[in-house]
């Protein structure tokens, strides 16, 4: 499975848990020694990538920053790699991306986020080859306001966004199970994966098999709907120990 990756995510951007030092070490030590995974280096986002998603505005605030707007550009720019690959080789590929991007709304970002990665690779696929009908799987413990608010009033494309809200590992799967249950016509399926979620981390409710049965569920349901077509992108996760187990088992399942 591939994963975009750039060495300049190590770097330490800014002073929040997202751009911590060593959070993407242990995974990036996981996939170079595992020949399940083959790393596709990230090249930066343009500023019309940029601006399908934000304000001109935004975009500027940002630039402002500029270790954190370079790396930022990046993670919008492996985003779109990640999503191309899925759609154009019809399998599943993840961005190992930060800063983080579900709290970025069109005008404003919080929550560690500056530009909203997925609304950024979703807008380049929905103008490259007119998609029209998503699903997008936000597993990240905090409720990714940004993907709603950028789209959910995105005109000509139907995008349909779970937030599972539950606190206990079995319902938040039935809802997961239930929802993809009654999907139809979708042209990608996406994850916003947050690993914050998990038992050890600051969410405390998914065990690492949950992780790998959403990961088996998207796949089974990309196969069945859209060919094949998945990706995902990395959200939360702040137990470096625990991070890499639960991005590997998700995979494992996804890829």
């Amino acid at each position: 499975m591939k994963v975009v990756f750039h060495e300049d995510f190590y770097k330490v951007y800014a002073l929040d848990p997202a751009a911590g030092a060593g959070r993407l070490e242990g995974i990036v030590d996981l996939i170079q020694n595992d020949s399940f995974y083959e790393i596709v280096e990230a090249i930066p986002a343009k500023k019309v990538d940029i601006l399908r998603a934000h304000t001109d505005r935004h975009f500027l605030r940002v630039k402002d920053e500029s270790l954190v707007f370079h790396t930022a550009m990046l993670a919008a720019g492996g985003a779109i790699q990640t999503a191309d690959i899925a759609y154009t080789e019809k399998t599943a590929s993840f961005g190992l991306i930060r800063p983080p991007g579900h709290h970025a709304s069109r005008d404003s970002s919080w929550g560690f986020c500056y530009f909203n990665n997925i609304a950024v690779s979703l807008l380049f696929l929905v103008q490259k080859y007119r998609l029209r009908s998503i699903f997008l799987l936000d597993f990240d413990l905090h409720t990714g306001d940004g993907n709603i608010n950028i789209l959910e009033t995105e005109e000509g494309v139907k995008v349909e966004i779970l937030n599972p809200y539950s606190n206990n590992e079995e319902k938040y799967m039935q809802e997961i199970k239930n929802t993809l249950d009654s999907l139809s016509n979708i042209d990608v399926i996406i994850a916003s994966a947050g690993f914050d979620n998990a038992q050890g981390d600051w969410g405390e409710v998914l065990s690492t098999e949950s992780y790998n049965q959403i990961g088996k569920w998207m796949k089974e349901y990309s196969i069945k709907l859209c060919n094949g077509r998945r990706y995902a992108l990395l959200e939360g996760g702040y137990n470096y120990s625990l991070l890499p187990r639960n991005f590997d088992r998700f995979c494992k399942g996804f890829g």
